[in-house]
């Protein structure tokens, strides 16, 4: 793997204040995401992977500390090129899916494509995903699984440089969400698109090239993964 490093993240720190009280999200992380790796943010909830991810897609902010994807900085960077950031350079996937129910598969893909740069067609994204027979379709007579997918055809269609994903099958059953860790791994490696994935899940843990343990706001471990296992091979 070609050591290019794509996310450099240096003493990150996010301070959240409610009136009188300091809640410390993160305490000094250092993070490098490197281009084309497959990286899994490992830790209990409120350990601080959603904040990390957010500031990395430039949803928010430090409180202090370093943040550069490519030469960027996220840490100075005005709105306007934040919104910039977000719309040409990363792919966003949550656990719930966001789509517009009143919008078909094609429809929802094609809101991001709309606006990109350099999109690939909602029809490719979609088959990418396996449902090339079901972009005619509305979130209602799509499955979890299968809504999930096109929450992701969405995130790709823009060729981002970077997939950003939280909690992908937390409201999934073992095999969709086998079948989402299946999708998200082909992505990876025919597009060579950096990709961090948030879970509580340690199996799943199983099939990254890097796992990123979180504890109380910090990295407690990095953990180098010799040989990942296919999704398949994960026991729920």
């Amino acid at each position: 793997m070609a050591a290019e490093p794509v996310f450099q993240a240096r003493g990150v720190t996010r301070v959240y204040r409610m009136g009188d009280v300091s809640v410390h999200a993160l305490r000094g992380v250092d993070l490098t995401l490197e281009q084309g790796e497959f990286v899994v943010l490992l830790g209990p909830s409120g350990s601080g992977k959603s904040t990390l991810l957010n500031i990395l897609g430039g949803l928010d902010r430090p409180t202090a500390g370093e943040v550069h994807c490519a030469g960027f900085d996220l840490a100075r960077a005005s709105e306007a090129d934040l919104t910039r950031f977000r719309r040409h350079v990363v792919g966003f996937v949550f656990q719930f899916y966001n789509l517009i129910p009143s919008l078909t598969a094609r429809e929802n893909v094609a809101i991001v494509t709309e606006i990109a740069h350099d999109p690939i067609s909602p029809e490719e994204a979609l088959e990418r995903v396996g449902l090339g027979e079901r972009m005619d379709h509305f979130p209602a007579q799509l499955s979890g699984g299968e809504q999930q997918r096109v929450a992701i055809a969405r995130a790709i269609a823009k060729r981002p440089r970077v997939l950003l994903c939280d909690e992908p099958t937390g409201a999934l059953d073992s095999s969709t969400g086998i079948n989402v860790l299946r999708v998200l791994l082909d992505i990876n490696r025919s597009f060579g698109t950096t990709t961090a994935v948030i879970t509580h899940n340690a199996d799943i843990a199983r099939m990254a090239h890097r796992v990123v343990h979180f504890a109380d706001g910090r990295i407690r471990e990095v953990e180098q993964v010799d040989e990942p296992a296919p999704p398949e091979a994960l026991a729920w």
